[in-house]
């Protein structure tokens, strides 16, 4: 049985109850829980984006985390918030939008769904991801994020102040597996491409804890503070910047593009596994 908690603040969930036991990062060393990141992902080169012509400045990850959603719906099934365009994200990015976020149980998995609507006359061009935090002593080296299917092709991304570097990071799958420990997360995240899975498992020892299935996203994202209880797992559609980027937003790898009225959607599922008894 699972129950979710969220705020009107990054229409953010703040807390899944699986069984009684909490999933999620409550907060206590990173202030956030499961942000999501848009209209950018990652970190802007100056912190600065070019779009059609005109400099405009937004920080890592994007405004919408840090906006008031309106509430649409709330039950124990059922999250869903709304974000429309308004002047101060207009300063920012300046499209007219609509961003429609909605958390949504079922059975012993919870699925999380973006909507993006462009309401502009003109094309628009945006990136997103999530950010969610799960509960995981990551540094005692029992841990483990393994790949459902073989990856023999798949890019470690190397990163430089948060920047995206030509130069690949070293591959570090040991059996199809990124083992987690204490040093995992002293060079920041850890962000693949070339992915041939669709799901990764979240493992204690041989213990599945989770299944994270980010169908549609080329990048995963993982990462966590130095000595933190929790890992995060990002499911992106694109990147930071580029260490030589050219500054334009629309030079972004996969960048996505909306015409007027067009809508875009993503989502993905999180399956939480019951802990196998000790005596079995």
């Amino acid at each position: 049985m699972i129950k979710i908690k969220s705020k009107k603040q990054g229409a953010e969930l703040t807390s899944i109850k699986f069984n009684g036991k909490e999933m999620l990062h409550q907060g206590e060393i990173w202030n956030r829980h499961a942000p999501i990141l848009f209209p950018i992902v990652g970190k802007l080169k100056n912190n600065e984006t070019i779009i059609n012509g005109k400099t405009y400045h937004m920080g890592q990850h994007g405004f919408a985390r840090d906006e008031e959603f309106v509430e649409l719906e709330k039950n124990d099934v059922e999250h869903k918030y709304l974000l429309e365009s308004n002047k101060e994200t207009l300063k920012m990015f300046p499209f007219k939008f609509q961003l429609y976020v909605s958390h949504k149980v079922h059975e012993n998995s919870v699925i999380t769904t973006y909507e993006v609507v462009n309401k502009d006359e003109k094309q628009m061009i945006f990136g997103i991801g999530g950010h969610p935090a799960y509960i995981c002593d990551y540094s005692s080296g029992k841990y483990s994020i393994e790949f459902q299917k073989q990856e023999n092709n798949i890019k470690f991304l190397k990163l430089d102040n948060g920047l995206i570097m030509e130069k690949e990071a070293k591959n570090i799958l040991e059996n199809n597996s990124i083992k987690l420990n204490k040093e995992s997360f002293i060079d920041d995240a850890i962000i693949v491409k070339n992915i041939n899975s669709n799901k990764v498992y979240l493992k204690e020892n041989d213990k599945k804890i989770l299944e994270f299935d980010f169908t549609g996203f080329p990048y995963l994202g993982m990462w966590a503070k130095i000595g933190a209880p929790f890992v995060c797992i990002e499911p992106w559609m694109n990147t930071a910047d580029k260490v030589d980027t050219d500054g334009k937003l629309q030079s972004k790898e996969n960048i996505i593009t909306l015409e007027p009225r067009e809508k875009f959607k993503c989502s993905y599922k999180v399956l939480f596994f019951d802990p196998v008894p000790k005596n079995s």
